[in-house]
């Protein structure tokens, strides 16, 4: 895992017909200082039709969140279109391709995992879960999608606060977002 990818969790899960995607607050400086605890890694883009949540460094987020924008925008919110276009993009772009993050991204219809190694994943079981506290987040969520009557929203946020609760790089300062 990228060094880089220390710095925060995020966590999607898909059922009954909404997606939400949650995200912690905190920013780590190195390994060892937390530089901020209230940051909002998950937003909504193109009209709020469609939400995002990113795990890497914070400008290469912000970068990433513009052009995956734009390429809603070239291709009217077709979000696995503009997905595919925006990580082709990143893998062969000079600029982008220094780009350390990773993305989720969800509209009404579709939750992919979007990397710069070119992957465009739509995951199994509709949960996905990235960053540093990803594993825990994607653990938890699976149990709680197949054991519980708990909403997306409030399985995605629960899974957020248990990877809070193991992981020092994620931290209980959790912002959801549903479609």
């Amino acid at each position: 895992m990228s060094e880089v990818l220390k710095g925060t969790t995020i966590c999607a899960v898909r059922k009954d017909g909404k997606t939400a995607v949650a995200g912690d607050g905190q920013i780590t400086l190195s390994q060892s200082v937390i530089f901020k605890s209230n940051a909002v890694k998950v937003r909504r883009i193109y009209n709020d039709k469609v939400v995002v949540g990113f795990a890497g460094a914070v400008a290469d987020a912000f970068t990433l969140s513009e052009k995956f924008e734009e390429m809603l925008q070239k291709y009217a919110g077709n979000l696995m279109r503009a997905a595919v276009e925006l990580a082709q993009l990143w893998r062969t772009d000079k600029m982008l391709r220094r780009l350390e993050a990773m993305v989720i991204a969800a509209d009404k219809d579709t939750l992919l995992v979007i990397s710069g190694q070119g992957d465009v994943i739509e995951p199994a079981e509709g949960v996905c879960a990235i960053g540093s506290g990803g594993g825990y987040a994607l653990a938890a969520a699976r149990a709680l999608v197949q054991e519980t009557p708990l909403s997306a929203r409030d399985i995605a946020y629960k899974a957020l606060k248990i990877a809070s609760e193991i992981c020092v790089y994620t931290n209980g300062n959790i912002v959801v977002e549903e479609v």
